[in-house]
């Protein structure tokens, strides 16, 4: 049975500078049940001990909603253990109600002392929590699935309105909140009717929003086409968020947020929606590849210096542009390569960390599409690649951070192993009951993307987003029967089970050690 954390109460008898009760302080946290402090005594050392519980007994009397007693006034000093008693039979009378505990936590002898009656009522209360609990289990999740849906929905119609209202802080406050929810659930029968509206509330923000406002309106386009999915919807939807999104993405004079938001959901929406229109696809390629060819290098062969924020812009842009190359057909595929491998081989040399990966799991991605279109394909400074490579996952420069230097170190080494002998260590994803593989480059940056954009919901999206499950080949959403739901064991369970087969392991090892020295 699961156990509910008792109601704290806060009686009359508090400093007004929020000093806590003697009784109600020892309560475990939960929901307030606050009275309005009590006027004639401010200082909690002061008052006796009896009004201390006559309020803190009308305070769980109207938690369990037994009717107040209209005899004496509230916190007074005039209250007598005759009066007092007296609540507590009306408490026990009460109590009826939550009879499915089975629990008497009230005892109204004459004999019973101030701090036995409010440590009964403690357990009364508790009591009736556990009872709540039972009834809550017995309801099924179903329910619960449909309530928290429900209020999802209410909550995200209130964030459609107030993206249209006049204070910037309300349409931020909306849009965080329309992130979140995007983020965390499939809503595409609720997007259905109203993608119209807040396609229009984004195209608003993108153009009359300031950069933190921009930012959060482009991440919320990827999360809209990536609800609505491949069909008329999305592809209606990213024809009218696409201008915007390019517009300012190439304005030099955004904010570098903005421009770095809008570079992924650019991405992101033309993968989704767009990956069988050739126009948009070349489009976007176009508009991504004039953002982070600025830090190609120059006619001397030196890297560009570029103002602090910027190579995060240009790793946003590469990493969608190399998500859409997934997309290209092989013709498209042979100009990419003979025109970008040598000057992102030069761009392995940044100062950046991030950039210089994003550069790297590109060319690794890059050589595992020009291997697809020829089993023999070979970059034709392959020697000079390799090199720069092994140099980059072997860095020990003390000036990079040790994190920094960990990670490139781990990347780089993947990318030179795949360059070399064609090797990719496998990674498995699990949520829920099922698993995706991530065997190669091109399906390591798709789940990227998808993950960049959805965080901590992409495993929820794969488990339940048609989209999602149709890209990594997952099939139709599995719909869970009774049975399947009940051989699944719960939390506490599971950590039983785990620590009775570390006991038995170790006993099974203790008798092993005492063998071997026995032997020795």
């Amino acid at each position: 049975m699961q156990r509910t954390t008792l109601p704290i109460v806060l009686c009359c008898n508090v400093s007004r500078r929020g000093g806590a009760c003697r009784v109600c302080k020892p309560l475990p946290m939960g929901r307030w049940w606050k009275l309005e402090p009590q006027r004639a005594r401010s200082s909690v050392p002061n008052i006796s001990k009896n009004i201390y519980h006559r309020n803190l007994l009308r305070c769980f009397g109207a938690a369990v909603g037994m009717p107040r007693s209209k005899k004496g006034k509230r916190g007074g000093n005039s209250s007598s253990k005759g009066s007092l008693r007296q609540e507590v039979l009306q408490l026990q009378l009460s109590k009826t109600a939550l009879s499915r505990a089975g629990r008497n936590g009230v005892r109204g002898e004459s004999g019973v002392s101030d701090d036995d009656l409010a440590s009964d009522i403690v357990s009364h209360c508790s009591s009736a929590s556990e009872s709540a609990s039972v009834i809550e289990e017995g309801t099924g999740e179903v329910v619960d699935e449909q309530t928290a849906q429900e209020e999802t929905e209410d909550k995200l119609k209130q964030c459609i309105d107030n993206l249209m209202d006049k204070s910037a802080k309300t349409r931020l406050a909306a849009l965080e909140s329309l992130r979140l929810g995007f983020s965390s659930r499939v809503l595409y029968e609720f997007l259905l009717e109203r993608h119209f509206t807040i396609c229009d509330c984004l195209e608003r923000s993108l153009r009359k929003g300031g950069g933190e406002e921009q930012a959060a309106a482009a991440t919320v386009c990827a999360l809209l086409c990536m609800q609505l999915g491949g069909g008329v919807e999305g592809e209606e939807g990213f024809k009218m968020l696409r201008p915007i999104l390019s517009s300012i993405l190439i304005d030099s004079c955004a904010s570098l947020s903005a421009r770095q938001s809008c570079a992924r959901a650019l991405g992101m929406c033309c993968y989704v929606s767009a990956s069988d229109d050739a126009e948009d696809l070349i489009k976007s390629l176009g508009h991504l590849e004039s953002v982070f060819v600025g830090a190609y290098p120059l006619g001397d062969g030196t890297l560009p210096a570029v103002k602090a924020g910027t190579p995060a812009l240009h790793s946003a842009a590469l990493q969608s542009w190399a998500l859409l190359c997934t997309l290209c057909p092989a013709s498209r595929i042979n100009t990419i390569l003979n025109h970008h491998l040598p000057r992102l081989h030069a761009c392995l040399e940044s100062s950046e960390v991030n950039f210089r990966i994003a550069v790297g799991e590109t060319i690794a991605l890059l050589y595992e599409l020009g291997r697809d279109i020829d089993q023999e394909f070979e970059y034709e400074d392959c020697d000079a690649l390799c090199d720069s490579l092994k140099s980059l996952a072997t860095d020990g420069n003390k000036h990079r951070a040790k994190n920094d230097r960990r990670k490139q170190r781990s990347i780089f080494r993947e990318v030179l192993h795949y360059i070399e002998n064609e090797d990719f260590t496998e990674e498995k994803i699990q949520f829920g009951i099922e698993a995706i593989y991530i065997d190669g480059w091109m399906r390591h940056r798709i789940y990227d993307a998808f993950k960049e954009v959805l965080e901590s919901g992409v495993r929820h999206h794969l488990q339940f987003n048609p989209l999602l499950r149709d890209i990594f080949g997952l099939g139709p959403p599995l719909i869970m029967d009774a049975s399947v739901k009940a051989s699944r064991i719960s939390r506490t369970e599971r950590h039983l089970f785990n620590s009775a087969a570390f006991k038995a392991r170790t006993k099974l090892r203790n008798k092993v050690r005492d063998k071997r020295a026995d032997v020795m």
